[in-house]
């Protein structure tokens, strides 16, 4: 029998006892002769399937796989490691890491198609200039997919990447850790604002548990990958190990890539961690060279007394730990947080893919410097949703050239300010796409 009849009957099975309410297990890890000796199976018997049948308590709400987060069509060369675990290639290949695989398929804008863009954008039946910001976004997404017009970036997908942070310790935030993990529990019962803002403009979201302290449940919507429970306290030596980080990045470029496998044509950074706003300032103080006074914001709101005190806790991160910009690796396990590095993957994997990338506050724009730090070229994909009230994120924006699509003093997270600007994305292409030219729509052009 082959495998795909083996497959059908299976499934045939699987239906007609669901009918009777009843469960099939199939048993996938098992030695056939050994089987077939513990049951006395004549030698001529072949076993194709070891299936567990019966009445079950209660049928889970979606296929196991799926409960688990497993992904769908990876390269196979992903799942062979050599020795040791992180170096990956087929047998034959020179292996190599996930990152440094992915940023070297990380290619520069189409100069081609950035001229077709800016040509047709001085031909179409406009003023010159008169879309402002939106011409140049069109231009750059030309360049990004290396056509004329560029596909419209839909459907989305947010992605909301959770952490907890050692540096909570310190006092730096009123709220309470396990606010992270309620907070994740809200995400996917579809009651905070980036369910709704998602939901506005028709956009996925999923929640990736890369460092929360408490357990989570195996449901739908939820990614497992989890590096460690939490970060260590930054003010008393580094955040994480460099290994952490590693793990972190290459678990933010596999979900950008499983996103944009299943479909999706622009990828939205979220984030959650209570206390992740300085680890944010701190990185930003790092590769932005600014003062941590500048760029260390009042997060939740803090009063005065306690915006000092955060202040002084970066400052005393920054003295303990040895941070130098051109190691980003370095500073992210100095200084960082999971969801810091998970975002930088995120990132980076979009670009690899050719794919925009919707930033959101402070915490996405300290990421970005992070992957830019990385690998410069990343940020031909990203565009910045908007601008946060940290002023950390000002800074960031300045450093990576970045011109917010969106002011509106929003510094919830989420992805709430980034999924409020991907409609103007979308627009600008609509714009180069759709909007007629002066020769094609007989209309006298500017002399």
């Amino acid at each position: 029998m082959s495998g795909y009849s083996t497959a059908l009957a299976v499934e045939n099975l699987w239906l007609a006892a669901r009918a009777e309410g009843l469960g099939v297990g199939w048993v996938s890890f098992f030695r056939e002769r050994d089987l077939a000796r513990i049951l006395d199976l004549p030698p001529h018997l072949e076993v194709v399937a070891y299936l567990c049948v019966g009445y079950v308590d209660d049928f889970p709400p979606e296929p196991e796989l799926s409960l688990g987060g497993w992904a769908k069509r990876r390269p196979l060369s992903w799942a062979v490691h050599r020795e040791n675990y992180g170096r990956r290639g087929l047998p034959g290949e020179e292996p190599t890491s996930l990152l440094e695989e992915t940023i070297a398929a990380i290619e520069p804008l189409h100069q081609r198609a950035v001229n077709e863009a800016r040509d047709r954008q001085e031909r179409m039946t406009k003023p010159p200039g008169s879309l402002g910001v939106l011409e140049e976004v069109s231009v750059r997404l030309a360049g990004l997919a290396g056509e004329c017009p560029p596909p419209i970036p839909e459907p989305a997908a947010v992605a909301v990447f959770a952490g907890d942070h050692g540096v909570h310790a310190q006092g730096v935030t009123s709220w309470p850790q396990e606010v992270t993990s309620q907070m994740v529990h809200n995400f996917l019962d579809g009651g905070a604002v980036v369910n709704a803002f998602a939901e506005q403009v028709g956009t996925e979201v999923t929640v990736v548990d890369v460092g929360v302290v408490a357990d989570l449940p195996s449901v739908a919507g939820l990614l497992p990958r989890k590096v460690a429970r939490g970060t260590a306290d930054f003010t008393k030596g580094p955040a994480m190990t460099r290994t952490q980080v590693a793990y972190a990045l290459e678990a933010g470029i596999e979900v950008a890539r499983d996103l944009v496998s299943a479909g999706n044509r622009c990828l939205i950074t979220g984030d959650m961690g209570i206390a992740n706003t300085t680890p944010s300032a701190a990185l930003i103080a790092v590769f932005t060279g600014a003062d941590p006074a500048e760029v260390t914001g009042r997060g939740t709101g803090l009063d005065d007394a306690a915006h000092e005190h955060k202040i002084e806790v970066v400052r005393r991160a920054l003295a303990v730990n040895e941070v130098d910009p051109a190691d980003p690796r370095g500073v992210l396990a100095a200084v960082g947080g999971l969801e810091h590095a998970a975002l930088a993957g995120f990132i980076l994997g979009a670009s690899a893919a050719g794919v925009p990338v919707l930033l959101d506050g402070v915490i996405a724009g300290a990421a970005a410097l992070a992957a830019a730090a990385l690998e410069p070229g990343s940020m031909n994909a990203c565009f910045a949703g908007h601008r946060s009230a940290e002023p950390g994120h000002s800074a960031a924006l300045q450093h990576l050239g970045l011109r917010p699509l969106v002011d509106l003093e929003l510094r919830l997270g989420e992805g709430s300010g980034a999924l409020l600007a991907l409609p103007l994305l979308q627009a600008s292409v609509r714009a180069l796409r759709d909007v007629a030219t002066f020769d094609s729509a007989g209309v006298s052009g500017h002399t």
